[in-house]
């Protein structure tokens, strides 16, 4: 294969430059082939995030004309895979801000509750650890995104930037709009109320996630406060 139809190698220690060069001349050939390399995992992302295949596929075009729009101010200190990847966010979160939505249910009662002497109550579980045994990886996979997807807008957007997507809090914060102490409050309650899901699904065992609650409550910054609430996350492929 010649040099001016060789996809991009994305996500290896190579030069990009010559790429750049290329895309920035107009190459249509170098253009496609990047459109082919970057697709599957840009629009695995939009997915995630809309929820919509048709969205996903919309944001998945946006991107690709904001990146060729945007390539001379593009000054190559991240991959252009990152690079991507960023734009595509963008995308996604426009376009979830331009849907008309009903104001968000509350995620109170997804919330950890403490009794009287300050214990944490356990949530019933609810098919138990067994059916979890029992699930296959494609299933669990599955269950966790279901699971995800009933969490709150605001809650599950904060949660996928962060522990699918992983951005950092200061950018996911600046991504949503909101401030970096925002954006890890979010995160925390959205940890929480993710682990409530999964307990109640069966998907997780309710007692091996019990905490104190002051450690909850001062813990929401620390990094083994945010560990535990996406144990069941983290492997799964979602």
């Amino acid at each position: 294969m010649s040099n001016a139809t060789q996809a991009p190698a994305f996500d290896r220690a190579v030069d990009e430059a010559p790429l750049l060069a290329r895309l920035r001349a107009g190459d249509p050939r170098c253009f496609e082939a990047l459109v082919r390399s970057a697709s599957p995992r840009l629009l695995a992302t939009l997915r995630r995030m809309l929820r919509s295949e048709e969205d996903a596929r919309d944001a998945l075009q946006e991107t690709f004309l904001a990146a060729f729009r945007s390539l001379d101010a593009f000054e190559g200190q991240a991959r252009l895979s990152t690079w991507l990847h960023r734009i595509a966010i963008n995308a996604a979160l426009m376009k979830l801000r331009s849907r008309r939505r009903h104001p968000e249910a509350p995620i109170d009662d997804l919330l950890p509750g403490f009794d009287a002497e300050g214990h944490r109550l356990l949530e019933p579980g609810g098919r138990g650890v067994d059916a979890e045994q029992a699930l296959d990886d494609e299933r669990r996979r599955a269950a966790v995104r279901c699971c995800i997807d009933r969490l709150p807008e605001s809650h599950r957007c904060v949660l996928l930037l962060r522990d699918i997507e992983g951005l950092g809090t200061e950018e996911a914060a600046r991504a949503l709009g909101v401030s970096a102490d925002a954006a890890k409050m979010r995160l925390h309650r959205a940890r929480q109320a993710l682990r409530t899901l999964l307990v109640r699904e069966g998907l997780l065992d309710p007692a091996g996630e019990a905490a104190a609650p002051s450690e909850e409550r001062r813990g929401a910054s620390r990094p083994e406060a945010r560990g535990r609430g996406v144990v069941a996350c983290r492997g799964t492929g979602v």
